[in-house]
């Protein structure tokens, strides 16, 4: 994905936050709040982007999300039931109205037969909704998984917020 869509994209997610009336929250590992910094790459972000927790380590997952070490022990930081626990988390530890958490393995090193490089979870959070997950297998080298993360990321706020407008920035894959 190219630096313009992911510019459109987090446009576009600031005016349907804005037109909602809504505050998102991210929380990123893999990520390295870049997630957080597409978003802040727009004038006016302060209006509609709440904070951003960038949880790289286990124990930073724990301590600042409250992601249970058992879960993690469980499933591995790179899983939906991760993901899912730190894009609560993060809800509950802001004033936002719907959140993102990503964790993933960038690679170059990391990859696993079951979780290989490229492995990316992501999990999008609404207060007083149902939190959804989804693992996706990204292609390519460290940073061009990290951007089609932070694409991933975008589109799925964007579609949380209720506005299907970025679609047409380009797809995230």
């Amino acid at each position: 994905m190219t630096q313009r869509s992911t510019q459109a994209l987090a446009a576009a997610l600031g005016r349907a936050l804005l037109q909602q009336r809504w505050r998102a929250v991210t929380a990123e590992s893999c990520t390295g709040g870049l997630v957080a910094g597409a978003i802040t790459d727009v004038p006016g972000s302060s209006g509609w982007f709440e904070r951003g927790f960038v949880t790289y380590s286990n124990e930073a997952k724990t301590e600042l999300l409250g992601v249970p070490a058992a879960l993690i022990a469980l499933h591995g930081a790179v899983s939906e039931e991760v993901a899912r626990a730190m894009a609560e988390g993060a809800l509950a530890r802001s004033v936002s109205d719907i959140a993102v958490a990503v964790t993933g393995i960038a690679g170059p090193d990391g990859g696993t037969l079951r979780k290989p490089v490229g492995t990316v979870c992501f999990a999008f959070a609404r207060k007083g909704s149902t939190t959804q997950a989804s693992t996706h297998h990204l292609g390519g080298d460290r940073q061009q998984v990290r951007a089609a993360s932070v694409a991933i990321a975008l589109q799925g706020l964007l579609d949380l917020a209720g506005d299907k407008s970025g679609e047409t920035a380009g797809s995230p894959h």
